[in-house]
């Protein structure tokens, strides 16, 4: 099954990471590729999924968030980090290791034109094979979301941001 969580509200790694824990509930191996997120950027679901660390894995493969909060780095090494990110997703669907297999931000990653919609398409067709994917992040397009067997949307209604608030540690990293 193909699952696409979308949309600008907050909760679609969180809701990915839950339906981890879920497959992992009914004795399947799960694997998260993280397109955005770098090994720099530290989050709850990182000591979290060390808990669960036979069943539930973990991979940053982003280099940081692309063109804010103080980036760097060039879009070439960004490209570069978003394309292995990629092959990780397609060695790990052909492999027999994984039942479950997140590509957190990966929609994110397309919208920035990191990645090519048609390469994404080809790995996620893969799935034949009997694995689900989900892949999270704002600005899934309609071809996409066409493609996906379940596809949901996160709209944000209020949001603490807008009142000049910082991220919460425990709740949005």
């Amino acid at each position: 099954m193909i699952i696409v969580f979308t949309g600008k509200g907050k909760g679609k790694s969180t809701s990915a990471i839950g339906q981890g824990v879920r497959a992992i509930g009914q004795g399947k191996k799960v694997l998260m590729i993280q397109f955005i997120k770098s090994k720099e950027f530290f989050s709850g679901e990182d000591k979290a999924v060390k808990k669960f660390s036979r069943k539930f894995r973990l991979i940053k493969s982003g280099k940081g968030f692309v063109g804010i909060m103080g980036d760097k780095l060039s879009r070439n090494i960004h490209q570069k980090a978003a394309k292995k990110a990629l092959e990780k997703a397609k060695k790990a669907i052909l492999s027999k290791k994984f039942d479950l297999i997140i590509l957190d931000e990966v929609n994110v990653a397309l919208s920035l034109r990191l990645i090519k919609l048609k390469d994404v398409l080809k790995v996620i067709n893969l799935s034949l094979k009997g694995k689900d994917i989900i892949l999270t992040g704002r600005g899934a397009g309609k071809e996409l979301i066409k493609r996906a067997d379940l596809a949901t949307e996160f709209k944000e209604i209020k949001h603490p941001f807008k009142k000049g608030r910082v991220a919460k540690q425990g709740l949005e990293f």
